[in-house]
């Protein structure tokens, strides 16, 4: 193993500090990488500019004006009293009633043009079932075009407390934990959320090509993301390629899914909601869009754990050679496989569980199950994105094994024999 240098710094702090000629060797390594994603860079800087979306309203945008009153607030109000009542619905055949409790509330409004007034409110029994006390704050909708008691009406429960606070729990742990390293990440966080607000869903609101969106503002929040969380270096670099490479491969994939699979995409009440808003968006797109988006944050996960082993690898052992290198990094990719498919299946399992329940109550065909139109959207995006997950694992592998190697000099390994022979010497 090289001899540490006490003042050098490597873009792992967690690793031991590398040597000037270990430095030498990322820089060219680096410089070799660029060739490749120097291109790729100008070509997302390129799509951002054409495919960022304007200033106007989306036609969906418009249309979702026309559904609610003009003047449509939204102002948060106390609740001073509750008085629950029966509101049981009568059973039909000589079945019995289902019971049920709504209640009357009285609401101090806190905001607003009516701030300081008492309103009464009528809350349907599902609202009244999750809890409604003297003190509790709601989330209110105002009609200004509505006079007397029907201006108000409950839209919703007031969660800034607990979102607030779980997010300020979320950055202290993460920045306590990761550090200055944690904070980058909290940034790139930020800008993923700028790019998706700004230029994601907006576009995908738009006339441009689904696919196109998704995977330029993806490449976008990747090039940023992953250098800002891990620091510029060749380890970085590495994941990126092999990520870039795993988005291209999900959405290659995801179009031939969608396409042969026949997915409409309209199979939730929001994309019923979209279609209702403007028939003419995309919907089988937006499903790709959707594949694409959802592999952006397991594909980074696991390229930047091959890239890191790979980096250490050739660092302990500058003389393996470029078949070994790959060999020993697939051993932790094989590993880190294992392990991520089942995090991809059981996130999609977890996020679809109420549609997985209610086929389990139709008790259809398993296979009928399987291939219908809502499950059948996220069996394909799971089977699209373990595809490029697994693909992308030996892609980066080999991609840090070959820069690594390439990076290499004579002069290096010169250097290298030396010390080993000098540390011999002096052993002696």
């Amino acid at each position: 193993m090289p001899p540490s240098h006490p003042h050098s710094h490597g873009p792992d702090p967690d690793a031991p500090p590398p040597t000037p000629e270990v430095l030498t060797r990322r820089r060219r390594a680096v410089w070799l990488m660029l060739l490749l994603l120097v291109p790729v860079g100008l070509a997302t800087v390129v799509g951002l500019l054409v495919l960022w979306p304007g200033d106007e309203p989306t036609r969906a945008e418009q249309a979702a004006e026309l559904f609610l009153p003009p003047g449509t607030t939204y102002p948060e109000g106390r609740v001073s009293a509750v008085e629950p009542f029966d509101c049981s619905v009568p059973g039909g055949g000589g079945q019995p009633a289902q019971p049920l409790t709504c209640a009357t509330v009285v609401v101090e409004v806190l905001d607003g043009d009516g701030a300081g007034e008492f309103q009464q409110l009528q809350l349907p029994a599902e609202v009244y079932a999750a809890g409604i006390t003297e003190g509790d704050v709601l989330v209110l909708t105002r009609d200004a075009g509505v006079e007397g008691a029907g201006q108000y009406a409950f839209y919703d429960y007031d969660r800034d407390v607990p979102i607030v606070a779980l997010t300020v729990a979320f950055a202290v742990v993460t920045v306590a934990v990761a550090r200055l390293r944690g904070f980058n990440a909290l940034v790139g966080l930020a800008f993923a959320f700028f790019v998706m607000l700004q230029f994601l869903l907006p576009g995908l609101l738009g006339d441009s090509s689904p696919t196109l969106v998704s995977l330029v503002g993806s490449a976008a929040i990747m090039f940023v993301v992953l250098y800002l969380a891990h620091g510029f270096s060749a380890r970085t670099t590495t994941a990126l390629v092999g990520t870039l490479f795993g988005l291209a491969l999900v959405a290659v994939l995801g179009a031939v899914g969608v396409a042969t699979a026949r997915l409409t995409g309209l199979t939730s009440d929001e994309t019923t909601t979209l279609l209702q808003y403007d028939p003419a968006l995309d919907f089988s797109g937006l499903v790709l869009a959707g594949v694409v988006v959802a592999g952006l944050g397991v594909l980074n996960d696991v390229t930047i754990t091959q890239a890191s082993a790979i980096w250490q690898l050739h660092e302990v052992d500058p003389d393996m050679t470029w078949q070994e290198l790959y060999r020993r990094g697939m051993a932790v990719g094989r590993d880190h496989i294992a392990s991520t498919v089942y995090t991809i299946v059981f996130a999609y399992a977890g996020a679809s569980l109420p549609l997985l329940m209610l086929f389990e109550v139709y008790a259809q065909p398993w296979d009928v199950v399987l291939t219908s139109s809502a499950m059948a959207e996220e069996v394909i995006r799971t089977l699209v994105g373990s595809i490029a997950l697994v693909l992308a694992v030996p892609v980066t592998t080999a991609a840090g094994a070959f820069f690594a190697k390439a990076a290499g000099t004579r002069a290096g390994a010169v250097t290298d024999q030396r010390l080993t022979a000098l540390r011999a010497r002096f052993a002696r």
